[in-house]
């Protein structure tokens, strides 16, 4: 049981567990850079005008394109 709630979800994207949280983090780097960008642009409106919309696409872009999906009730666990 435990063993599968760390496999089961990276399985239905087509990845190993260690695939997965290479992927994963990458994806947790790209949204921390591209929030703080948000967070400047707040600031000072003139900065990093499109960079967390860049970012946002680029990452949706890699996520559709990589993976083959089966769908399962770890979609919805957060």
């Amino acid at each position: 049981m435990l063993r599968n709630a760390f496999t089961a979800h990276p399985a239905s994207v087509g990845e190993s567990y260690g695939e997965h949280l290479v992927t994963a983090s990458r994806f947790a780097f790209r949204l921390i850079a591209a929030g703080l960008a948000c967070l400047v642009h707040a600031i000072f409106p003139f900065m990093f005008i499109k960079t967390g919309s860049r970012q946002i696409e680029g990452l949706h872009k890699s996520m559709v394109s990589h993976r083959s999906r089966t769908p399962t009730g770890w979609d919805y666990v957060i």
